[in-house]
């Protein structure tokens, strides 16, 4: 449910469609969007028009590259029409983004998480949304991202970091904000901004894996993100890759969490080198030729391999994503991760394509902007709630 100011409440189903289009990917000449709508150049003209009246959509210009004659003026959306907040929660703070309508960072603040009672946590948010939101321009919609189960993008039904089970935080921070609030889990969150506005959003099919103090994975096929009731059980983290391999903390031998891990690299280097070491220490050591540490990373980026194997041979997506806190396991050992999805894959199979994306928070809270974009763009949005 839209707020009846939204310049989407107004819309129909056809003249949305044009726009989602645009916003995708965009700038479109005309004649290019109605050949990908089906559309005859007076029924675009018929839809574009309000909508251009309304905002959404605009001329821009574009130097005519064969020279001479008029400059191409092809549409595209105004991507300040509206503004978004998008934060992601941890057990110990808050990251939140402003961005415009695709999803572009415009600022960004953090507060720290200090109590984790539901009510403390939606206090902190408020004013992380406060210090982000400009009451003379207010943000059409808050989301928010978490790692947990998250059902119906508002009730958080287990947030382990948080010690949470069914918590209604949409509806609080909606309450608290009074902007209409959506939570997602957080690796859905980020497949979406994915899938909209990043290295998704040119193809019908790919999946997301996600290494740091868990593994994750997620997958988008024909254009729709795949979940089920497990989502955000993080169940991808006991898939098995080697039976003598050490045990995860829940006896899973030799599965992905036990070997691929921060906590699980930073364990097995701190017993081979007798001292503590961070995660990025083993990593500086394997680069330096630390025989150890090379050897621990080696094996670690072997597993990873395999895993993205598993994933490509299963799924056949067009692109794999790679990101994460412990991503720099497989840019320092790429030619490794390679080698490991070389072993797992049929010699004829299409070489898969990996893009790594660089971890950073705001990120994923550019994720949680995303599902707020694609709610209010798709309509979706709950009923705003006030105090």
């Amino acid at each position: 449910m839209l707020d009846a100011a939204s310049p989407w409440a107004p819309l129909l189903p056809s003249a949305r469609r044009v726009t989602l289009e645009v916003l995708l990917h965009g700038p479109l000449a005309r004649s290019e969007l109605a050949d990908r709508l089906g559309l005859s150049t007076a029924s675009l003209t018929r839809l574009t028009k309000p909508l251009m009246d309304a905002g959404l959509l605009r001329e821009v210009e574009t130097p005519n590259l064969r020279g001479g004659g008029r400059p191409l003026q092809p549409l595209d959306v105004d991507p300040d029409v509206q503004r978004f907040i998008g934060l992601k929660l941890t057990g110990f703070r808050a990251y939140g983004v402003l961005t415009n309508l695709r999803a572009d960072i415009l600022d960004s603040a953090t507060v720290e998480i200090t109590d984790h009672a539901p009510e403390a946590v939606v206090a902190q948010v408020a004013e992380l949304v406060a210090r982000l939101d400009d009451p003379a321009r207010p943000v059409a919609a808050v989301g928010i991202g978490i790692g947990g189960v998250v059902h119906g993008f508002t009730r958080v039904r287990r947030a382990v970091f948080l010690h949470w089970k069914d918590v209604d935080l949409g509806a609080e921070v909606s309450r608290a904000t009074g902007r209409p609030t959506v939570v997602s889990n957080d690796l859905d969150a980020l497949l979406e901004a994915e899938h909209w506005f990043g290295d998704g959003r040119d193809v019908e099919s790919f999946a997301v894996l996600t290494i740091g103090a868990g593994v994750g994975g997620g997958l988008v096929v024909h254009d729709r993100l795949v979940g089920g009731p497990d989502s955000g059980l993080g169940l991808l983290g006991h898939f098995p890759i080697d039976p003598l391999g050490p045990a995860c903390p829940e006896g899973h031998r030799g599965c992905v969490k036990a070997l691929l891990t921060t906590d699980a690299i930073r364990s097995q280097a701190a017993l081979t080198l007798g001292r503590s070491v961070t995660y990025d220490e083993v990593l500086d050591l394997a680069e330096a030729g630390d025989q150890v540490a090379d050897q621990i990373i080696g094996r670690a980026a072997h597993a990873f391999g395999t895993l993205i194997a598993a994933v490509a041979n299963i799924a056949q997506p067009e692109r794999v994503i790679l990101t994460g806190e412990g991503i720099r396991l497989a840019q320092v050992a790429e030619a490794r991760v390679r080698a490991g999805i070389a072993q797992a894959r049929h010699a004829e199979a299409s070489p898969i394509d990996l893009r790594f994306i660089n971890d950073d928070p705001t990120l994923w809270a550019r994720g949680a902007a995303a599902v707020a974009i694609q709610r209010t763009v798709l309509a979706a949005l709950p009923p705003r709630t006030t105090t």
